[in-house]
């Protein structure tokens, strides 16, 4: 098998459910669909600190959709909520994601109740200002100016599928449950490979786009957690334990963050095929 593009996910929301895509847009933030890109929102605290699945599970149980010029929210017990893509915005607040300190523009008081009555505690929801660009970190992209959004660290997550049905099949040798690739909350996931192949990689070339593969992703708790129920469990963490800790970054690795080198502007597509260069 050749390798190629076997799916593509968009998360618009930092922390919440992801859309499946059969094509998407990529720029050097990452993917888009319908003028949403990957991680163009978040939600904070009321002090504009982000906040997560890995503090808030239930994160996960919200869903996402685009859909004519809106992003839409479904938050459980509550009505669809509609964020006007067109709608101006003017008035930006420093927010802040880990070490980054960025701005974002408050999407308003309707979508804040909803959210803090769900996730019990008053919370924002923050668009990001492209008019300040969050570059990445340069010990690993280097001199590329690569940026991303709200994103971790890097606009892009790399997985082989080959890697998961290696996990699954140890799994299901300790007999427990194979789990989906959405636990790893990836961008792109590639087949063809061999198991791991892609912590070697240094390039990928799709269709007139190159990304390069700059640092190993390294696993916090989130992929503990169910992505349909929020519950919390051992797996895939603790098989991974075994067999995945990195040789010199503190913790385990699964997938590798991307940047945009070439092609900004294109797109991706499902099934494309992928020119992969080794050397990482």
């Amino acid at each position: 098998m050749n390798p190629h593009i076997a799916s593509l996910h968009i998360y618009p929301v930092k922390g919440a459910r992801g859309i499946d895509v059969d094509a998407a847009a990529i720029g050097i933030e990452g993917l888009a669909t319908h003028g949403i890109g990957d991680r163009e929102w978040m939600v904070t605290d009321r002090n504009y600190q982000f906040i997560s699945q890995r503090s808030h599970r239930r994160l996960a149980l919200v869903g996402v959709a685009a859909r004519e010029r809106h992003l839409i929210l479904s938050i459980p017990g509550h009505d669809e909520i509609r964020i006007d893509l067109d709608r101006v915005r003017t008035e930006a607040h420093d927010v802040v994601v880990w070490r980054s300190t960025v701005r974002g523009f408050d999407e308003g008081e309707a979508v804040a109740d909803a959210l803090s009555a769900f996730l019990g505690e008053p919370l924002r929801l923050v668009r990001f200002d492209p008019r300040m660009p969050r570059l990445c970190n340069p010990e690993y992209a280097g001199d590329s100016a690569a940026h991303t959004r709200y994103a971790d660290g890097y606009p892009l997550l790399v997985i082989g599928a080959g890697s998961l049905r290696e996990l699954n099949g140890r799994l299901a040798g300790k007999g427990a449950d194979a789990l989906p690739m959405n636990r790893f909350r990836p961008n792109i996931v590639v087949d063809g490979l061999e198991a791991f192949d892609e912590d070697h990689v240094d390039t990928l070339a799709i269709d007139g786009v190159g990304l390069r593969m700059v640092k190993p992703c390294i696993r916090c708790e989130v992929p503990t957690i169910d992505q349909v129920t929020a519950v919390a469990g051992e797996e895939p963490l603790l098989t991974l334990s075994a067999y995945r800790q990195h040789a010199t970054l503190p913790g385990i690795h699964f997938g590798m963050n991307a940047i945009v080198a070439q092609g900004a502007g294109r797109s991706l597509a499902i099934g494309a095929d992928v020119q992969v260069e080794f050397g990482f």
